[in-house]
């Protein structure tokens, strides 16, 4: 074992103790950083090469500081995004809302689907289908001018259209022409706020984050939203807290347009987002 990989070891040991969720993965990912490697070429660096810097980095994790953060970058389905703070760091739960979006875009058989994002935060979920959807043409906007800053560099150079405004009421100019509506809204109950990660609670956006004391005040307002930008027959996909299971399908009722009201988990199996379709007359 080289030096490195000793003080990988470490490392990973006090972020456990510091109660890192994933101090392993979080140890090898910023030894890799501060010493311009990839993870799988640790073993590589020459015991010279070592980098004090390291425990400068883990110091700053071990306060729970986000990796994210300290790295620059995100890593979400095939894109790698820069983030800091003022921006919501994307998680690998909503990657399955994203995958089944794609599916039901594909299904749709449309040769141009027009997609929008709201609340789009780094514009992950916009480029993702950006990407993976070829011919689609997709529309994000995001309220928040910290997170705009990184949301511009991200979209640079893609397709992706994005604006500043309230999701509220944007793209009235879309409105009954798009095939689908994504969003990862904020839905934490505030009264929950003690018992987020700290990861979270102190470095993401609270913008991002709480949505009134049940945490769906934002997504009853999206449903109008959606049902405003929906044709007949597209398809609303909205990311909720896995202890919401249940109540986000009944927003999206009958009387209120929608058909085909539905739940589902995430690759953990847990309630992650819920989907509707907008009733044709």
């Amino acid at each position: 074992m080289n030096l490195l990989l000793a003080e990988v070891a470490q490392a990973t040991q006090r972020l456990a103790d510091a109660g890192v969720p994933s101090p392993r993965n979080d140890a090898e990912e910023l030894a890799a950083f501060v010493h311009g490697v990839k993870r799988g070429e640790l073993h590589t660096v020459k015991d010279a090469d070592f980098d004090a810097r390291y425990w400068e980095v883990i110091a700053r994790r071990e306060a729970r500081e986000p990796l994210q953060h300290i790295t620059g970058r995100a890593y979400f389905r095939y894109l790698e995004l820069q983030v800091g703070p003022g921006v919501f760091v994307p998680r690998p739960e909503t990657e399955s809302v994203v995958g089944w979006a794609i599916d039901a875009v594909r299904a749709m058989d449309v040769v141009e689907p027009l997609i929008v994002d709201l609340c789009t935060g780094s514009g992950a979920i916009a480029l993702a289908l950006a990407q993976e959807v070829p011919r689609s043409r997709v529309h994000a906007v995001e309220l928040s001018e910290d997170a705009l800053r990184w949301t511009r560099k991200n979209v640079e150079g893609s397709r992706v259209d994005l604006r500043q405004g309230n999701a509220l009421d944007a793209f009235l100019d879309l409105d009954g022409q798009v095939d689908l509506v994504i969003s990862n809204p904020p839905y934490i109950p505030l009264t929950e706020w003690e018992y987020v990660a700290p990861e979270a609670r102190d470095y993401d956006p609270e913008l991002a984050l709480f949505s009134g004391e049940d945490g769906l005040d934002l997504i009853r307002g999206l449903e109008r939203t959606a049902h405003r930008l929906l044709r007949p027959g597209g398809v609303v996909v909205i990311e909720h807290a896995d202890t919401q299971g249940g109540q986000v399908p009944w927003i999206f009722t009958e009387e209120r347009g929608w058909a085909d009201a539905a739940d589902h988990p995430d690759l953990n199996n847990r309630p992650r987002f819920a989907t509707a379709r907008r009733a044709t007359p």
